[in-house]
C-alpha cells in the first residue's frame, strides 16, 4: 500500500485506481476550546452535531476566512490547508480525516466513481480550500455509520467501510450541487426578467442601468450574472434583439429604413446603419434588395418549373 496526497483534487485520484485510507475518526464534545493553526496532508470533514463553533481557514496571503458552523452543517477542508477550531461555549462534533492510497479494495476506485457520477466529477474538478455544506440528514447518517464501523473494525480495508466512504463522497458531491443550483435560481430569475424587459422595451431608448432598475438589482451584479447565463452583455443582447427585429421588418414590410430605425429604438439613422452592417455584413438597403432578388428568383423558378413542355 503506497500513500499519496490526501487532496480531493490531486491528479493521481483521476488517473489511478485509488481508495480511501483513514487517519482519524471520532465523536468529540468541545467546551471553550481554541486550537492553534495547523495543517495535514489529508482531507478532513468536520460535522457539527450540536452547539456552534468557528472554523478559521488561512490560504496563502489572503485574509483569514472565518466560518461559524451551526447544528447540521459541515466543513470539508482540503489537504494542506491551515485551519483551526474555536469553540466559545460547547459543541459536539463528528470528524473523519482521510487520504487516498493505492490498494486493493471491495468498492470501486474513486476515478471510476467520478467517471460515472457527474456531481462527483464536478466536485473534483472545482478546487476549493474549504467547503461549507448544510446537511439534510443524509450526510450525517452515512458519516455516523462510517465512523462507527471504523471504530469497530479497527482497519480501513473492510467491505462496509469502503462502501460507506463511497456513499459519503457521493452525498457530499450531491449536496454541493444542490446548494449551487439553489444559489443560481435567483440569478436565473433576474436574467429571465431582464430578457422580458428587453423584449418589451427594445423599441425605445434604454440602457443597461434601466434594465437593472427594472429588476431591482445593482447594474454591475446584473451585468455579471447576465453575461454568465447568456454569454452576452446586456448591450449585446439588446443589439441582437433590435437587429433581428430590423431584419424581420426589412423582409416583411415596406416600412422605410429610416422608420425601421425608430421602430427598433435607435434614433440615429447613421448609427442604425453602422450597427446593422456590423451585425449582418450588409447595409439595411442592400439586405432588403437581396431579399427581393431572392424572392423574385424563387418565383421565376417556380413559374418555369410549372410550365408544360
Amino acid at each position: 500500500m503506497s500513500s499519496l496526497s490526501g487532496s480531493l483534487f490531486q491528479k493521481a485520484l483521476r488517473e489511478s485506481e485509488l481508495r480511501p485510507h483513514f487517519y482519524a475518526y471520532y465523536y468529540k464534545q468541545w467546551s471553550q476550546y481554541s486550537m492553534a493553526f495547523h495543517q495535514h496532508n489529508y482531507t478532513e470533514i468536520m460535522y457539527l452535531i450540536s452547539g456552534s463553533c468557528v472554523v478559521e481557514v488561512r490560504v496563502d496571503d489572503r485574509p483569514v476566512e472565518t466560518y461559524r458552523l451551526k447544528r447540521g452543517e459541515l466543513i470539508v477542508l482540503d489537504a494542506s490547508v491551515p485551519h483551526r477550531l474555536i469553540v466559545e461555549e460547547t459543541c459536539r462534533m463528528l470528524n473523519v480525516e482521510f487520504g487516498f492510497v493505492s490498494q486493493p479494495g471491495y468498492a470501486p476506485p474513486i476515478n471510476q466513481m467520478a467517471q460515472k457520477t457527474s456531481s462527483l466529477n464536478e466536485l473534483m474538478e472545482n478546487t476549493f480550500s474549504s467547503l461549507i455544506l448544510s446537511d439534510t440528514g443524509e450526510i450525517y447518517r452515512v458519516l455516523k455509520a462510517l465512523v462507527l464501523e471504523l471504530d469497530q473494525a479497527g482497519a480501513d480495508d473492510k467491505y462496509i467501510v469502503h462502501l460507506l466512504f463511497c456513499e459519503l463522497l457521493l452525498r457530499v458531491a450531491e449536496q454541493r450541487k444542490e446548494q449551487l443550483n439553489a444559489r443560481e435560481r435567483p440569478a436565473q430569475l433576474y436574467v429571465r426578467k431582464s430578457i422580458e424587459f428587453l423584449h418589451q422595451n427594445y423599441d425605445r431608448s434604454i440602457q443597461a442601468k434601466d434594465v437593472a432598475a427594472a429588476v431591482n438589482l445593482h447594474h454591475g451584479y446584473l451585468h455579471r450574472i447576465f453575461k454568465s447565463h447568456t454569454g452576452r452583455t446586456l448591450t449585446d443582447y439588446l443589439t441582437m434583439l433590435r437587429m433581428e427585429k430590423a431584419k424581420q421588418l426589412l423582409g416583411q414590410s415596406d416600412i422605410s429604413v429610416a422608420e425601421i430605425a425608430d421602430y427598433v429604438g435607435i434614433s440615429s439613422r447613421q448609427y442604425f446603419h453602422l450597427l446593422f452592417r456590423k451585425y449582418t455584413g450588409q447595409t439595411p438597403s442592400n439586405y432588403r434588395d437581396a431579399l427581393v432578388r431572392d424572392s423574385w428568383a424563387k418565383t421565376n423558378i417556380s413559374q418555369i418549373s410549372g410550365e408544360d413542355f
